[in-house]
């Protein structure tokens, strides 16, 4: 019994995801990389590996895209919500969100101006709770 225990111990399976879960962990367009990359599956390690000494190929995509919607709303300082409502729906390109940047649409204005919103709330909250914390800290002593 001790035996089986040492060898199930010894043996630990390799953490693998899928390429999706790969490309949004290192915050890519999954069609925007190489085929090998799509149709494997990628290692616990090899992540790690990407993130730490990334190639050429997701050197360039980090810079140039084409960007997921998560990194395009980021870059453009709005939600993935008011993406959409804005009415963009496909990867943009890093040159695609400076032109965006530059146009400054009426929908990229009310969208960033509701972001500021809603962080500002979100700040508000936790200092309130923070407030709240030291309040019941100081109840305690």
């Amino acid at each position: 019994m001790l035996d089986t225990l040492d060898t199930m111990s010894s043996h630990q399976t390799t953490q693998t995801m899928k390429p999706a879960t790969a490309a949004k962990k290192l915050g890519v367009y999954l069609e925007a990389t190489p085929a090998e990359f799509r149709e494997g599956v990628v290692s616990r390690a090899e992540l790690n590996a990407l993130q730490a000494d990334p190639p050429e190929w997701l050197q360039e995509l980090r810079r140039s895209g084409p960007h997921p919607r998560p990194v395009v709303a980021a870059k453009l300082g709005v939600s993935i919500a008011g993406l959409a409502r804005g009415g963009v729906t496909e990867a943009l390109t890093t040159e695609q969100i400076e032109a965006l940047k530059a146009d400054d649409p009426e929908w990229l204005r009310r969208e960033r101006a509701t972001q500021a919103e809603v962080r500002k709330e979100a700040d508000r909250i936790e200092e309130k709770n923070a407030e709240r914390a030291a309040q019941s800290g100081d109840a305690r002593s």
